[in-house]
């Protein structure tokens, strides 16, 4: 699936307060959801000996589909698309790699 075609589609589906007009919302789900993935991680390293069987994997993949949709959400309430968003971020990538800057600190090096 593209990029634009799942932000077009998630967003039927955004029932959110003032939709289209609060990007707090989404930001405050992406941290949440995030989280969850982090502890389901840490849990990982905590009680399986850092091992990822198939139904942590799968976990992980549905914790990561929320994570997935409150970027395009957020993305979607700021007027950008996650088509653009990801070619800036390997374009940015290419150029640090490229540079020799890939690792360190700071947005803009």
């Amino acid at each position: 699936m593209e990029l634009r075609t799942y932000q077009e589609r998630s967003r039927q589906t955004a029932l959110y307060p003032q939709v289209g007009n609060n990007p707090i919302y989404p930001t405050l789900g992406l941290c949440g959801e995030a989280g969850e993935v982090a502890d389901k991680i840490k849990k990982v390293l905590r009680d399986r000996g850092g091992v990822f069987d198939a139904q942590i994997r799968d976990d992980l993949r549905l914790e990561l589909g929320d994570v997935l949709w409150y970027v395009a959400q957020l993305a979607s309430e700021l007027n950008l698309d996650l088509e653009d968003i990801a070619a800036a971020n390997l374009a940015k990538l290419a150029s640090r790699a490229d540079r020799n800057v890939i690792g360190g600190s700071g947005d803009r090096r």
